[in-house]
């Protein structure tokens, strides 16, 4: 059967390849430095390491979309602003 129905190309493979690299850094940060402990952060939310990790995933795919509406198809800008919304979210949410 294969997987050439999925049209995998290098963009969709290294977008798996992140998200599996995120899960084992995120690992690996829980096992050196224990942090089961929920913050309370900006939104009133407690949330711990896994919790912002998704939260700043689902809204990078958001602000992705988002660009992809209103700009276009090369998405470097909406990655840097992905990357300053996951970090805002790891400080403060």
């Amino acid at each position: 059967m294969g997987l050439s129905w999925m049209a995998w190309t290098w963009p969709t493979a290294a977008f798996f390849a992140f998200i599996a690299v995120c899960l084992v850094v995120m690992t690996l940060w829980e096992l050196a430095v224990p942090g089961g402990n929920p913050r309370r952060g900006i939104l009133g939310l407690d949330t711990t390491r896994g919790d912002r990790l998704f939260i700043s995933l689902l809204g990078s795919g958001y602000v992705c979309l988002t660009w992809l509406a209103f700009v276009g198809p090369t998405l470097w800008g909406a990655l840097a602003i992905a990357l300053v919304y996951a970090f805002a979210v790891f400080r403060w949410v």
